[in-house]
């Protein structure tokens, strides 16, 4: 499989409702769905999810933030091609979330930016560490966590997902 290199690749902070933020986001979700229940989404059911609370709307200003990835390929217009999200958990620690990077970007190190960034942006905001879940069938996921000296830490929180959490000391 071959992966495209991306000739400059821009990542900001934009509110969640954004068109190109909310079509990322839905993306997101739809994967998300599918690699669960191994079987594709629908759009009905991506809607469900998103009425059901599976929304981002934690991920603006005082509360969290959500970081656009957009990549041009030549000589094209950028596009979106990944995201990330940060929450406050408390003062001193942020939630990684919404970890997500277009299939036809992956293997391009866009995963790697948008984490390095988050880093950036949770140690600017005076946070002193990360913390996210993560499922098992996001082997991927787990593997990039690693990498980048995320630390598996016993189970936080009360998301029924979470198979495996980790933190990472800023």
């Amino acid at each position: 499989m071959s992966h495209k290199s991306f000739a400059s690749v821009t990542i900001e902070s934009v509110p969640p409702d954004l068109p190109a933020a909310a079509e990322i986001l839905r993306e997101y979700l739809g994967e998300m769905i599918s690699r669960y229940y191994g079987r594709p989404a629908d759009d009905a059911e991506i809607d469900q999810h998103l009425g059901a609370g599976h929304g981002s709307d934690d991920l603006v200003e005082l509360i969290g933030v959500l970081l656009l990835a957009q990549g041009t390929v030549g000589n094209a217009q950028p596009r979106p091609i990944g995201c990330v999200g940060l929450r406050r958990l408390d003062e001193q620690t942020r939630e990684l979330t919404r970890m997500f990077v277009r299939p036809e970007a992956r293997g391009a190190g866009v995963a790697a930016l948008l984490l390095t960034a988050a880093e950036q942006r949770a140690r600017i905001d005076g946070a002193a560490a990360i913390r996210l879940n993560t499922r098992s069938d996001l082997v991927e996921a787990r593997a990039l966590y690693a990498k980048h000296d995320y630390r598996e830490i016993p189970r936080y929180g009360d998301d029924p997902l979470a198979d495996h959490c980790f933190e990472k000391k800023l």
